[in-house]
């Protein structure tokens, strides 16, 4: 899925679950990391996590789209936006979006290993391994992943 089949997709639901257009932009933005998508206040605009899609199945990414449509709706329309707000929580429960994302799996690059005690440490970044120790026996380190 590309973004311009993301935009068709979000136009369909927030037509059929709003009964409004959606008039702006949205777009995977994979700096997302701890989200399944993002409101701007400022322009409008919508991001989505891709993981969301390539993680997840096509539901969720339907319910993360309706809770940012919600944002959206409720933000021009100058009704309560936030997630504390009542107005927010009722028509998230009305169209049936994710209250919360689901949990993303961890990726990780580098894995090593204490060639003591067999700790694994989990790493996006290399490390030199002849200046760290494992934490617990002070043991080399190695990379295995």
């Amino acid at each position: 899925m590309n973004n311009r089949e993301l935009l068709e997709l979000t136009r369909k639901i927030s037509n059929f679950y709003f009964n409004r257009e959606f008039k702006h932009e949205i777009k995977f933005n994979s700096r997302l990391r701890t989200t399944g998508g993002r409101y701007f206040l400022s322009n409008h605009n919508i991001d989505i996590n891709p993981r969301m899609l390539t993680e997840c199945d096509m539901d969720t990414l339907i319910g993360v789209i309706k809770h940012e449509l919600c944002h959206y709706h409720l933000h021009i329309n100058g009704y309560g936006h936030q997630h504390r707000d009542k107005d927010f929580k009722i028509l998230l429960k009305k169209v049936g979006g994710l209250r919360y994302a689901p949990t993303l799996k961890a990726s990780y690059k580098n894995i090593y290993v204490c060639q003591n005690c067999g700790k694994k440490y989990y790493r996006q970044r290399k490390i030199n391994t002849s200046k760290y120790a494992c934490s617990h026996c002070h043991g080399k380190l190695k990379l295995i992943e």
